[in-house]
């Protein structure tokens, strides 16, 4: 009796369960193209009896990782990138005492006439 590898008897090696009916590649799909703010396109399958409604109208575009819509017309805009803030930029941003101690007191007055009603 010959027996080699770690094959159960009676198997093929890389052999699997199913097979594509199984899966469900036999079913009937609708190829539908997004394409992204830089002009790139990507096909995705959906199934054929899908409702249109139920077909997303964007979708996230994996090699630009931009959002792509179904208007090849009027894709979604590239992202817009802001530029980099040191620590120092948003110090100077930041509100002067007055302005602080103002909104600190509307909230509270919000706050206290939410109370009373």
């Amino acid at each position: 009796m010959a027996v080699g590898g770690n094959a159960i008897r009676g198997t093929r090696v890389g052999s699997g369960p199913m097979g594509e009916q199984d899966h469900g590649h036999h079913a009937d799909r609708i190829a539908v193209s997004y394409w992204d703010g830089l002009g790139n396109e990507t096909v995705r399958y959906y199934a054929a009896g899908l409702p249109e409604e139920e077909i997303p109208d964007i979708v996230d575009h994996p090699h630009s990782g931009l959002p792509a819509g179904r208007d090849k017309e009027n894709p979604p805009e590239v992202a817009k990138n802001e530029p980099y803030k040191t620590h120092l930029a948003y110090v100077k941003e930041r509100r002067t005492d007055d302005e602080a101690e103002q909104l600190l007191d509307e909230a509270l007055d919000k706050l206290r006439e939410k109370r009373g009603q």
